[in-house]
């Protein structure tokens, strides 16, 4: 009888630390979307438009604020570990910015590294997002919106 109840213990006793083993294994999140590079060189820069950007790799889940703004496809991969908070591990951006005459003007990737933003390749235009910035952008469009045109 007193083996049985050791048996037990020791059973559950096991159950529990493989529990706690693997409750402090890393988990890894996978968020959202970049093109991939075959794709992006079927675009040509000064000719292509915003149209066809729509049907070679499909309109993104995030562009400015207007309908006339710039495309951003943003991929994000975060680790968990634990009780620990979610870091971010990796991060993708394709930036892909429009002339007044909805061409392309300029594809612009960016990357994570150390914590700051860094190009990784960069088509050749005369003026890029890299100058303004993200944030920049995004917060400038504020004074351009027309309260009357967001009820029709």
């Amino acid at each position: 009888m007193m083996m049985g109840i050791r048996n037990r213990l020791a059973s559950a006793l096991a159950v529990v630390c493989l529990m706690v083993l693997g409750a402090c294994q890393s988990q890894y999140q996978n968020h959202g979307y970049v093109p991939p590079a075959r794709d992006l060189n079927k675009l040509n820069v000064g000719v292509d438009t915003r149209a066809t950007v729509d049907e070679v790799i499909g309109a993104p889940s995030a562009s400015g604020l207007l309908s006339d703004g710039d495309y951003y496809y943003v991929k994000s991969r975060m680790r968990s570990y634990g009780m620990r908070a979610p870091e971010v591990i990796e991060r993708q951006v394709v930036a892909i910015s429009f002339n007044e005459n909805d061409t392309i003007r300029n594809i612009e990737s960016f990357g994570l590294e150390d914590g700051n933003v860094v190009p990784l390749t960069r088509r050749v235009t005369d003026s890029s997002v890299m100058g303004n910035g993200l944030l920049r952008q995004i917060f400038g469009n504020f004074g351009n919106i027309d309260p009357s045109q967001l009820f029709n």
